[in-house]
């Protein structure tokens, strides 16, 4: 598993708010906005209401091939962004967790594979 540098991990603690890409049986892609939580040994969770009724869960069951990217805008003036973009495995997970009561007992774990960032040096 890759590991994330402490500027990818500063900026993903501040961010909640992803676009998880999935790959349906016909090698279409998803990307759908979700929440996510980064976990202290390097994976991120993603959670949702009724996760395991959703097209990106039975997406992931035939293929596990994952990509979420989290960025935002800056400034407009000067431009600058910034954002981290994951690829990797995910892992599906069903039963208890800590993520809150308004989440299904189902969890996407993501393990990185690669990891790329940009506009987050100071």
């Amino acid at each position: 598993m890759t590991e994330f540098s402490e500027a990818e991990r500063t900026y993903l603690s501040s961010q909640r708010l992803g676009r998880l890409a999935t790959v349906d049986p016909n090698g279409q892609p998803q990307a759908n906005p979700v929440g996510f939580f980064p976990q202290d040994d390097g994976t991120i969770l993603i959670g949702g209401y009724a996760l395991g009724t959703t097209k990106k869960w039975r997406n992931l069951k035939a293929n596990p091939k994952v990509a979420l990217v989290v960025d935002d805008i800056v400034s407009l003036s000067p431009w600058k962004v910034r954002g981290v973009d994951i690829r990797g495995e995910a892992e599906l997970l069903t039963g208890p967790h800590e993520l809150g009561p308004h989440f299904s007992e189902e969890l996407i774990r993501i393990h990185p594979r690669k990891i790329h960032s940009w506009g987050l040096e100071e």
